[in-house]
C-alpha cells in the first residue's frame, strides 16, 4: 500500500513538472574560458538528477565489492557460532541423558566460536568428571576462568560444586574460601560453604557464618534456627571440661538456650562432670515455665543434695499430670533418693499402670530386689526386658521330654535363673554313670 501511493505521488509530480516544462522549459548557460554551453534547464535537471544517481550506483557498488571479505567473515563467524549453539544444545540434551563422552565432544568442538562458551566449558567440566577424568575437569574449569574472568563466582561455584561431588572435601574448602573472600556477600557462596562446614562437622567456622546466613537471608530462618542448635549441640557434646563447657554455654544466645535439646544436653554435660548443683535448678526453672516430659525425665536423674525438694515440685505437677507415667516414674525415682520406699512403690506401680516401661519397670525391681522380694523383681526385670527393643522373644524353644533324671534336671534349670543354670550344669557334670545306674 505504501509503495503504490508512493508510485502514485512521483507520478503526480513528474506530470506536474512536465507541464510546467511544456509551458517554459528555461534557460541554462555555462561558460568556461573559450567554451560557453547553452541548454534547457530541464535537460539541465535531467543530467544532474542522471549523473547523481549513476555516482551514487557507483559509490554504492564499490563499497559492496569492497565489503566482501569483511561480510564473508561475518557470514563465516554467524554460521559457527550457529553451529555453537546447536552442538551445545545437542551436548546438553546428552549431558542430561547421561552420554557423557559425546556430551564432552560436542560442547567442546565450537567452544571458542561461541558467544556462550563460558557454558560450554562449565558443561564440558561436568562431563569430564562424569567420566572420572579430573584433570580435564580443571583444565575446562581454567579455560572457562580465562575466557570469562568476570564469571569469577559461576566458575567457582561450579568447580566446588563438582569438588564436593567427588569427595574432594579439601580442594572444595579452599575454593569456597576463596569465593567468600571475592564475594563476602554471595548468598550461594555462603549456603555451599555453611553445608560444606556442616559436613566436615566445623562447627567453630561454621558458627562464625550464621548471623551472615541470618543478614543476607540466605536460608529460611527456621532452617537457620535448627543449623544453629545443631552446632551448639555438637559443641556442648564436645566439651572436654568443666571450663569448656562453660564458654560455649555462655556463647549460646538466650533463645536458643531455652531450647529442649540445648537445655537437655548441657544438663546431661553437667552430670557426667559432677556439677548437679549446677544442673538442678536449670531444669527446676524450665519445668516451672513449661511442661515437657524430656526435661521432667532428665530432671529424675540429678542427685542433688536435696531430693527431697525435687520431689516436691514433681508433686506439684502431679496435680495436673496425675495420670502421666513420666511424671510418676520420675516421682517414684526421687521418691527412691530420699528412702520413701513405699511411696517410690506406689509412685512405680501407678507409672507401670499408666504406661508400661522398662525404666519403672527396674527402678521397681531394684526396689523390691532391696526389700527381699526377689521373685517379684525378677518378675518386674523380666516384664522390663521384654519392652527393650530388640529384645522380644522371636525364637520359640521347643522343650524335649526327659530321659534321664540328669536330663531331666537339666529341662527344670532352663526355667529358672541364669546362675542356677550355671550351677546344675556344674551338678550334672558331676555326676558319675554308676550314680545315675542307681537313681534308675
Amino acid at each position: 500500500m505504501k509503495l503504490l501511493l508512493l508510485c502514485l505521488a512521483t507520478l503526480f509530480v513528474a506530470v506536474i513538472v512536465a507541464i510546467l516544462a511544456m509551458e517554459d522549459p528555461g534557460y541554462v548557460l555555462f561558460a568556461v574560458g573559450t567554451w560557453t554551453v547553452e541548454t534547457t534547464l530541464v535537460l539541465m535537471a535531467v543530467v544532474l538528477v542522471a549523473s547523481f544517481s549513476l555516482l551514487y550506483f557507483l559509490i554504492r557498488t564499490g563499497m559492496k565489492v569492497l565489503a566482501v571479505p569483511r561480510d564473508l567473515r561475518h557470514w563465516t563467524k554467524h554460521r559457527r557460532e550457529q553451529k555453537a549453539i546447536k552442538l551445545l544444545t545437542q551436548g546438553l540434551i546428552d549431558l542430561a541423558e547421561g552420554r557423557w563422552q559425546s556430551a564432552e565432544k560436542k560442547v567442546v568442538k565450537y567452544a571458542e566460536s561461541s558467544d556462550a562458551s563460558l557454558l560450554n566449558y562449565l558443561a564440558a567440566a561436568r562431563a569430564a568428571q562424569a567420566q572420572g577424568a579430573n584433570q580435564r575437569r580443571d583444565y575446562y574449569l581454567k579455560l572457562a576462568h580465562e575466557n570469562h574472568p568476570s564469571a569469577d563466582i559461576a566458575v567457582g561455584l561450579t568447580q566446588a560444586e563438582l569438588q564436593l561431588k567427588q569427595n574432594q572435601l579439601e580442594q572444595c574448602l579452599a575454593t569456597l574460601r576463596h569465593l567468600h573472600q571475592l564475594a563476602p556477600k554471595h548468598v550461594q557462596v555462603l549456603k555451599v560453604l555453611a553445608s560444606l562446614y556442616q559436613r566436615l562437622e566445623d562447627w567453630e567456622h561454621l558458627l562464625e557464618i550464621i548471623p551472615l546466613l541470618r543478614k543476607r537471608k540466605a536460608m529460611k530462618t527456621d532452617i537457620i534456627d535448627d543449623l544453629a542448635q545443631q552446632v551448639y549441640l555438637a559443641l556442648l557434646q564436645r566439651a572436654r571440661s568443666f571450663a569448656d563447657l562453660s564458654d560455649v554455654w555462655s556463647r549460646i544466645p538466650g533463645p536458643i538456650r531455652e531450647k529442649e535439646n540445648i537445655l537437655i544436653m548441657y544438663v546431661q554435660r553437667l552430670l557426667v562432670m559432677d556439677e548437679s548443683d549446677l544442673a538442678e535448678p536449670l531444669l527446676r526453672h524450665a519445668l516451672r515455665r513449661q511442661f515437657s516430659e524430656p526435661l521432667l525425665l532428665c530432671y529424675g536423674k540429678i542427685e542433688s543434695a536435696e531430693p527431697t525438694r525435687q520431689l516436691d515440685l514433681v508433686e506439684s505437677l502431679l496435680v495436673e499430670h496425675e495420670r502421666d507415667a513420666a511424671v510418676l516414674l520420675t516421682a517414684g525415682r526421687l521418691s527412691l533418693r530420699s528412702k520413701l520406699w513405699g511411696k517410690a512403690r506406689s509412685y512405680l506401680e501407678a507409672s507401670i499402670n499408666a504406661q508400661p516401661g522398662a525404666e519403672a519397670y527396674n527402678e521397681l525391681g531394684n526396689l523390691l530386689e532391696r526389700v527381699n522380694e526377689t521373685e517379684a523383681a525378677a518378675e518386674c526385670f523380666r516384664e522390663g526386658l521384654r519392652l527393650v527393643p530388640g529384645c522380644e522373644q522371636t525364637t520359640p524353644i521347643i522343650m524335649e521330654p526327659a530321659t534321664s533324671p540328669v536330663i531331666a534336671l537339666t529341662n527344670q534349670t532352663l526355667l529358672e535363673s541364669e546362675t542356677e543354670i550355671r550351677d546344675a550344669v556344674i551338678i550334672a557334670s558331676a555326676v558319675k554313670p554308676a550314680t545315675v545306674e542307681g537313681a534308675k
